[in-house]
């Protein structure tokens, strides 16, 4: 497995091309780079311009990755640059970034349902696409199918994939469903190792369900905390949170079918440390989880009561200057570590 990092959540990355972060992950040792957007390689999809980007990461020995718009029609309207390739037809900005990402040679492409409302977090369930009151999650579940199953022509034609994550508003269940449902020659998934748990799984049984899928991560640890709702998840460096970490990833595929090296994206921390709510307390909330496995609730209850984390106040502070790559750094050497130790087991 290779050991990348999100280029979302590399610090002064927002600033800087996608070439100043090819240089500054080869720095630190990493082995590529997941770009959240093709946008990222050229805001325009100019081939020139993408190529140039591809052909600088292999040059220093560096795998790249992207991303492309959401696939919930539902969620579309919070994409503009997106839709704004398509001139206003986002099912052709989307083919138009699928065309544009295989001509660089990019043919895994990351994307997501939904968004998280931040402004809602003192809500609750309300910040979570998934309790929307304007369209019920089976509807908008529907809705994505019919999309990617129009969109899946065009990704065979490339020899493409889609790669759904696992984000806060689905479930590993749902997930596995949608891609069996449009078919994995064109849909994988992106296992996040802590977003499953804000859906009441536990991130080494979600991983067994979705490894036959599974092509690309992103990786971080947890703390979870009791709180009055129920739990609170924040994100920690890998191997300082309750993550199980030698079975989660003897759980998820080193390779994938076509014998592509999986890449563990490490998608850190910039401006806080990712609290999201699990308010199992909430009627709604459990009513909102059919397929809920009431084990997998109570081992995170129980990761929670023998909890050794910082408290609820320390994590909501600040993140402190040099924190965010501390986290990088941190990170990236427990996976060494455990990927040394999984290979000498072996």
């Amino acid at each position: 497995m290779l050991v990348g990092v999100d280029s979302t959540k590399f610090p002064g990355a927002a600033s800087h091309d996608a070439g100043w972060l090819l240089e500054q992950a080869k720095r630190e040792g990493l082995d590529g780079v997941f770009f959240r957007s093709v946008l990222e390689l050229s805001p325009t999809l100019d081939r020139g311009q993408m190529l140039e980007v591809a052909n600088h990461a292999a040059s220093m020995g560096l795998r790249i990755e992207a991303g492309v718009g959401k696939v919930n029609p539902f969620s579309t309207p919070e994409m503009p640059a997106i839709r704004a390739l398509g001139g206003g037809d986002y099912r052709q900005a989307m083919v138009r970034t699928i065309e544009a990402a295989a001509q660089a040679g990019i043919h895994d492409l990351w994307t997501a349902l939904c968004n998280y409302q931040f402004d809602l977090a003192p809500r609750g369930i309300f910040a979570f696409d998934r309790f929307r009151t304007d369209v019920d999650w089976p509807e908008q579940l529907d809705a994505t199918t019919t999309f990617l199953r129009a969109l899946a022509p065009v990704l065979r034609d490339h020899g493409s994939r889609l790669n759904i994550e696992t984000h806060e508003e689905i479930t590993s269940f749902e997930l596995v469903r949608i891609v069996e449902a449009v078919g994995p020659d064109v849909l994988g998934i992106t296992f996040d190792t802590a977003n499953v748990a804000v859906r009441g799984e536990e991130p080494v049984a979600a991983a067994l369900r979705a490894a036959p899928y599974v092509r690309a991560t992103h990786v971080r640890d947890m703390a979870l905390l009791e709180t009055s709702e129920g739990l609170a998840r924040f994100l920690l460096p890998v191997g300082e949170g309750v993550i199980d970490w030698p079975a989660l990833l003897g759980t998820l595929p080193d390779k994938t079918p076509d014998g592509r090296e999986v890449m563990l994206s490490i998608e850190g921390i910039l401006r806080g440390r990712g609290e999201m709510a699990i308010p199992y307390r909430d009627p709604r909330w459990l009513e909102g989880h059919p397929d809920l496995v009431g084990a997998e609730l109570e081992t995170l209850i129980g990761y929670a009561k023998s909890s050794r984390s910082p408290d609820l106040d320390t994590l909501r502070g600040p993140v402190v200057e040099g924190e965010p790559l501390d986290f990088i750094r941190r990170s990236a050497a427990a996976l060494r570590r455990h990927l040394a130790a999984g290979r000498h087991a072996a």
